[in-house]
């Protein structure tokens, strides 16, 4: 197992750096579809499989699907696409830095902590509902109204 987590690892590291170095945009949403598919593995290990699952279905699915339909409409090319100031490029690389920084002070001060669940049912569906329809009822509602919201405001562009 813990050969197969090094694999799925660097696999996501891989196809993550890919995404972003790719220049046809096409290929650097095949790219993320991977990475993807190794998220999904990860969560298999982690014995989370209903968020495998929706991570397979919903992100390496739909929604990857709806970019790379995006951005074939597009038909986006080298010629189309300005050439970027040197500033700007600078200023881009500065924020990776800053926002590297601050994930690494982040993850130092992490302490892995107890969970309210027992380890034996961590991934089931049934314990995910009871903390999603107990703990977490207010965040799950608000979320739950900001994607009504947020598809009645899709239909509302979409009818101009």
């Amino acid at each position: 197992m813990e050969q197969f987590f090094y694999f799925l690892s660097f696999l996501a590291i891989l196809t993550s750096i890919m995404v972003v170095v790719s220049k046809n945009p096409v290929h650097s949403v095949l790219y993320l579809i991977l990475t993807f598919f190794a998220i999904t593995g990860h969560y298999i290990l982690l014995n989370a499989h209903f968020l495998a699952i929706v991570n397979l279905v919903v992100y390496a699915g739909a929604i990857m699907v709806l970019f790379l339909f995006v951005i074939m409409f597009l038909n986006l090319n080298k010629d189309a696409e300005p050439k970027k100031p040197v500033a700007m490029q600078f200023a881009s690389v500065l924020a990776a830095g800053l926002l590297f920084l601050v994930l690494v002070a982040a993850v130092k001060d992490v302490s892995l902590g107890t969970s309210s669940i027992p380890v034996s049912n961590i991934g089931y569906v049934s314990e995910l509902g009871k903390l999603l329809f107990t703990k977490f009822m207010v965040p799950f509602e608000i979320t739950s109204i900001l994607f009504l919201s947020a598809m009645i405001g899709a239909v509302v562009i979409a009818k101009k």
